[in-house]
């Protein structure tokens, strides 16, 4: 009986001493993985940029009109829209790179004050309109020319107010495409630099992420980048950038 419960006791032990060696080995070679992982790896991010000019422009104007009844303001403003027109197809501008937006109309009010000049309320005094004119064009030197000089448009007695032209690039997502294979290449090759002078080689790629694009006006430096991308449109040269990071395990 005696020599029954000793070998019990001696197989309990073995199973439990094999247990705890097992468990170690699981462990053992979990920290060896996880070691591997972390340090077996390397990263670099590149970057490309390009400088380009808009042949794209886009230029905004309004104008308006006002009058004691909404019918001689209309009359007004669509007076002036033929005016604006003219002024803009004399000056080079075709009829299919000129919208006009429909007619907002408002009703205006004066103050109302007492012989001792206290305040006591409004009262309808007219009404006012506005419009206003995009133009779109690739011919960027006579638009600019017209949204610089517009004198002789106000000397006609038109109240028109010129806003700043807008410029766009239409061939931009071909020159994003080319900036993400410059700015992977530009990686990569960091990469092997830093392997080969480090003695290791490059394995499969883990991890590759895409930066934003910046387009910015020429020369305004990084300050002009925003953590959402930046989109220039108020000049007519540009730059774009991009970076792209990569990551690989090393042999």
């Amino acid at each position: 009986m005696e020599n029954t419960k000793t070998s019990k006791s001696w197989v309990t032990a073995l199973i439990i001493g094999l247990s705890i060696v097992a468990s170690c080995c699981v462990i053992a070679l979990g920290l060896s993985h996880f070691r591997s992982e972390s340090v077996h790896t390397i990263s670099a991010t590149g970057s490309a940029n390009v400088d380009f000019e808009s042949d794209l422009i886009i230029w905004r104007g309004s104008f308006s009109a006002a009058d004691y009844t909404s019918k001689a303001a209309y009359d007004k403003i669509k007076k002036d829209s033929a005016v604006v027109k003219n002024y803009l197809l004399a000056n080079g501008i075709t009829e299919d790179e000129i919208i006009f937006n429909s007619v907002d109309i408002w009703k205006t009010y004066r103050d109302i004050y007492d012989d001792n000049g206290n305040y006591i309320g409004r009262e309808q005094d007219g009404y006012s309109l506005s419009q206003s004119v995009s133009v779109t064009s690739t011919d960027i030197d006579k638009v600019e020319k017209i949204s610089r000089d517009i004198s002789s448009l106000l000397e006609t007695g038109v109240e028109f107010e010129s806003q700043a032209p807008e410029y766009y690039y239409t061939g931009l997502d071909d020159l994003k495409l080319s900036l993400i294979e410059q700015a992977t290449a530009n990686a990569r090759e960091r990469i092997d630099i830093m392997a080969k002078n480090s003695g290791a080689r490059v394995g499969k790629l883990r991890n590759s992420n895409l930066g934003v694009f910046q387009i910015t006006a020429t020369n305004s430096g990084t300050s002009s980048y925003s953590y959402d991308g930046a989109f220039d449109t108020t000049s007519r040269n540009k730059t774009a950038s991009i970076t792209v990071k990569l990551e690989y395990d090393l042999k």
